[in-house]
């Protein structure tokens, strides 16, 4: 009977054992994700926080580097030497300069861009159909002139500010693109240029007396100052449209219709589970934000009301963010 016993417990062993070694075996392996973003505010966090609840979703076994360049293109450039040598499975560069340091560093490494306005002239991709080698990502080219034209419903508009990054690629472009809306749209142009978020606020001041209202583009180094420009032109109660609506839920911005950052995240990450589970970047085409449900119409109308504006009616019914009595509200 003993001897029974201590064979049956001898075959019950090597059972648990076989099937602890399956389980082991179906256990996914743990990758580790490299990301690097130029900024910290409310898009860009947004979409890291996209990015890592869709790799969770994925059932991706994921650990995180996660880097802030604060604005610092050295820094970029050390963040991406960084991952190098911790050979990252995969490195995630969010907007334009930390994309760049990591193409330009990373070797045999994939690496997925995101929030990247236009990718081709950023030197990331040499074409939007698809990727180049070991690279390919997200873009958020923004409507500028729609939403220039969203504005001109609100106010009437002769001259139009606008304040970008001289040294940020996806700014620089942009400031061209609203340069020629504007030119299209009968109103005058009038820029003033920053190197640094320390820099927007004097930015502001300079222009602010000669023009009707604010465009703010998704320029990370102006949004991450959005409390300074927002300070200085409610007291000079010039109202600001931005391409940026996660900020102005914190700020008086009178209207913000752009992409909702944080499923630009979760775009990315199916870009990057894609990836890990054996697609190659370059067959993957550049992609875009172009369901409706990726846009963001935000308006505030306590900002409105202190301005003497009037938000037409089907503005209000096609917003999906409205500010009002200091409270935001979602539909």
């Amino acid at each position: 009977m003993k001897k029974s016993l201590s064979l049956a417990g001898i075959f019950l062993l090597v059972s648990l054992a076989l099937l602890s070694t399956a389980f082991a075996a179906e256990a996914p392996k743990k990758v580790l994700i490299g990301v690097s973003k130029i900024v910290s505010h409310p898009a860009l966090d947004a979409v890291v926080k996209g990015l890592q609840d869709e790799l969770a979703a994925e059932r991706i076994n994921a650990e995180y580097d996660l880097q802030n360049a604060n604005g610092d293109i050295n820094a970029a450039s050390s963040i991406a030497n960084k991952f190098q040598s911790e050979k990252v499975t995969l490195a995630v560069g969010v907007a334009t300069p930390t994309s760049q340091s990591l193409v330009n560093t990373l070797k045999g490494i994939p690496v997925v861009f995101t929030a990247v306005t236009d990718p081709v002239k950023a030197g990331l991709v040499a074409s939007l159909k698809k990727g180049d080698r070991n690279v390919t990502g997200v873009s958020d080219m923004t409507p500028v002139k729609q939403q220039i034209e969203l504005l001109l419903r609100i106010k009437k508009i002769k001259r139009l500010g606008h304040i970008y990054t001289s040294s940020e690629e996806n700014a620089v472009v942009l400031a061209g693109i609203v340069k020629q809306a504007c030119k299209e749209l009968g109103i005058e142009y009038v820029e003033t240029t920053v190197s640094k978020s320390a820099e927007v606020k004097q930015a502001v001041q300079a222009i602010i007396r000669r023009v009707d209202a604010l465009y703010i583009s998704t320029d990370n180094t102006v949004v991450s100052a959005m409390s300074a420009v927002a300070d200085v032109a409610m007291k000079a109660k010039v109202p600001i449209m931005s391409a940026d609506p996660s900020s102005a839920e914190n700020y008086p911005v009178l209207a913000a219709w752009g992409f909702d950052y944080y499923k630009m995240g979760r775009v990315t990450g199916k870009l990057v589970a894609e990836i890990l589970k054996g697609k190659k970047p370059e067959q993957i085409p550049t992609r875009f934000m172009t369901k409706t449900s990726d846009i963001d119409l935000l308006i505030n109308l306590d900002v409105a009301r202190k301005l003497g504006l009037t938000f037409p009616k089907d503005i209000v019914k096609s917003a999906n963010k409205i500010v009002q009595n200091g409270k935001l509200t979602k539909k």
